[in-house]
């Protein structure tokens, strides 16, 4: 099968909601080129590393690229993508030079090519996320192995802003805590509450692909007896109950159901946001505190932002 590289040139903050449209439009696999990642130090600590090439990667910005199967609609398929992310612009959200091209490759240079850019590394303290392809050995005792298979996954969990909601989890999540993971992707913080302890996680996104992707995952990992993994609006119909809501997604989604997170998180409980680039961090801390939670942190990796707040009623 021929397959068509489509490279996207666009911002770092406009990453999540391009590779989602991406996924949804039938992509298998994406890859983010960051020119950030050539300067960052790459200690060959949890597996081989990959020499990068400064020529593949943009001078500024970033290059999101995604492989489409050669067929008869992909030409309507590139031009729905493009309207797709020129309407990312109606939500504030800066997409950049936003220069479209597209390459042919072989399958057998696609499907080899992209595993090299996924190697295991360690998140937090205790979890390490690795591809299912690859052979590990944990290096502690109580470390916790998330494994991912990125070709079904909306992302690879080491994104800024999957780390910084891993993190939060690690510190929040405590022994037989019902979770709600709101925008579950891959299922990557489903699983990760579930290996921290959680007694019952409930993972819902919109996307009926995310849903399949969250399912896979959970299974590969063996916390399936603990997860409920379905398609549904945010929070819309669910039952109150949930004694931590984490939610990775864009900024400008977590503000339109913070008030229904505090409705449905118990007291006490705790909302975890995370997808929020910069300039986006007061708008989403004034909107927790005026539907009356408390604000116990504000972290901060590279560009993105995550907040923990508290329902103390």
């Amino acid at each position: 099968m021929k397959w068509s590289e489509l490279k996207v040139h666009t911002t770092n903050e406009a990453i999540e909601p391009i590779s989602n449209i991406l996924h949804e439009s039938g992509a298998s696999g994406v890859v983010i080129e960051d020119p950030q990642d050539l300067y960052k130090d790459r200690v060959p600590l949890y597996g081989t590393i990959y020499e990068l090439d400064p020529s593949n990667y943009p001078e500024e910005g970033v290059y999101v690229k995604a492989y489409l199967p050669v067929n008869s609609f992909l030409g309507e398929t590139v031009e729905e993508i493009k309207q797709s992310i020129n309407n990312l612009v109606k939500y504030d959200i800066d997409i950049g030079k936003n220069n479209v091209t597209i390459s042919e490759v072989n399958e057998e240079e696609w499907a080899t090519a992209w595993k090299k850019y996924y190697k295991p590394v360690k998140i937090s303290e205790k979890i390490t996320i690795i591809p299912t392809w690859e052979e590990y050995e944990p290096v502690s005792s109580d470390e916790l192995i998330i494994e991912l298979d990125p070709g079904m996954a909306f992302g690879t969990g080491t994104h800024p802003t999957t780390v910084l909601s891993i993190q939060a989890l690690e510190q929040y999540v405590n022994k037989d805590d019902i979770v709600y993971d709101v925008g579950s992707g891959s299922g990557v913080l489903t699983i990760a509450s579930a290996l921290l302890g959680a007694s019952h996680i409930k993972a819902f996104d919109l996307d009926e692909i995310a849903v399949k992707s969250t399912t896979i995952n959970v299974k590969l990992n063996h916390v399936q007896d603990r997860v409920e993994a379905k398609q549904n609006d945010l929070l819309k119909s669910v039952d109150a109950g949930a004694d931590l809501i984490v939610s990775n997604i864009l900024a400008e989604i977590i503000l339109d159901f913070v008030d229904e997170a505090y409705e449905k998180v118990n007291p006490g409980g705790y909302f975890i946001t995370s997808g929020i680039i910069k300039g986006k961090k007061d708008v989403v801390k004034q909107e927790l505190l005026s539907v009356g939670f408390e604000i116990l942190e504000v972290n901060q990796m590279e560009d993105w932002i995550s907040i923990v707040a508290k329902k103390t009623e």
